[in-house]
């Protein structure tokens, strides 16, 4: 596991959903929370009500510690690493750049009547 900050500079509070292949996490900005390790990308996707979202993708990077064991503990004890996701790391904090303006996407339609319409 690796506790994690998230941050949404200038547009607080925001709620974020963290996403990789082990778990999806919830954390309200500015904010820390503790993610389960992988070897693949952080998905972080960040809402304000009222405001546009924004999504930003985290790679996770191999551990120095990992080359260590592959030289002191073997295939093995690499293998348990990779599989367990200690191998990898993320960084420690994580800015997402949410657009705090209005939400400017179409509004709904509404819905029109034809006044010439006849009723049955």
């Amino acid at each position: 596991n690796q506790s994690l900050s998230v941050n949404t500079p200038g547009c607080t509070p925001a709620n974020c959903q963290l996403t990789n292949t082990k778990g999806s996490w919830f954390v309200t900005t500015p904010g820390s929370v503790v993610v389960r390790r992988a070897y693949g990308n952080l998905t972080v996707a960040c809402t304000k009500e009222g405001y546009l979202p924004a999504t930003t993708t985290v790679a996770s990077s191999t551990k120095a510690m990992a080359f260590g064991n592959i030289l002191l503990g073997g295939v093995i004890g690499a293998g348990v690493d990779i599989g367990t996701g200690a191998a990898y790391d993320y960084p420690e904090i994580i800015s997402v750049a949410l657009a705090c303006g209005p939400d400017v996407r179409a509004p709904k339609p509404t819905r029109r009547y034809n006044r010439y319409a006849t009723r049955a």
